[in-house]
Order: C-alpha cells, then structure tokens, then sequence
C-alpha cells in the first residue's frame, strides 16, 4: 500500500521537474557562434536558411526574456542548425565555383596542347 502511494508523489515530482527548463544561456551562445562562422564563410541574406537562422535566434532571445526557456531553447537549436545548413550551401557553393574554374583551365590547356601537336 505504500508503494502505491510514494507513486503519485513521485509522479508529481517528476512532471515538476520536468516542466521548468533550465535558462538555455550556452545554447544560445553556440547558435550566435554558428550565426556569426555561417557569415565569416561567406553566407549573406541571399542564402535563407542565414535568414532563417537570424530570425529564430531573435526570437529564441524573445521568448527568453518572456521567460519561456523551453520555447527559447527549441528555437536556439533550429537556428543553429540553419546556421550550420547556411555555411555547408556556402562552402558547396565555393567548391563547386573551384571546380568549374579547374575545369575551364583544363580545357583550355587541352586546347593549346592541341593546336600545339
């Protein structure tokens, strides 16, 4: 009979503890830093998944200073996956530019290798 009776207790003391997240202040910090290498790579408001990341970070910071840290927190963490999403179309994009300037080069010295034979 006592075991059935620790249980609800238990039960309550869990959802409470469950209920308060806690203030998710290095959260916030990684998707600024992700924000901020997503721009020093080169990303602009051109790629909207910066824009994105950008607004969900402003309002992860919102919804902080109205005290929803779950709210917060979810938000930090979808803006810092836009952020990272931002910087790899970046630096796909910048690949992909190397790549057809080799093979510009490349075909042009098939060519003078050509009109040299």
């Amino acid at each position: 009979m006592k075991r059935l009776l620790a249980s609800p207790f238990l039960v309550l003391v869990f959802l409470t503890g469950c209920a308060s997240d806690p203030v998710p202040t290095e959260q916030l910090r990684l998707t600024a830093q992700a924000v901020a290498q997503a721009r020093s790579v080169g990303a602009t408001d051109a790629y909207e998944e910066l824009v994105l990341a950008e607004s969900k970070l402003s309002k992860a910071q919102a919804a902080l200073e109205a005290g929803d840290n779950r709210e917060a927190r979810l938000l930090a963490e979808q803006a810092e996956l836009d952020a990272r999403l931002a910087e790899s179309r970046v630096l796909k994009d910048k690949r992909e530019a190397q790549i057809d300037d080799l093979n510009r080069r490349i075909q042009r010295l098939r060519q003078l290798l050509g009109e040299a034979r």
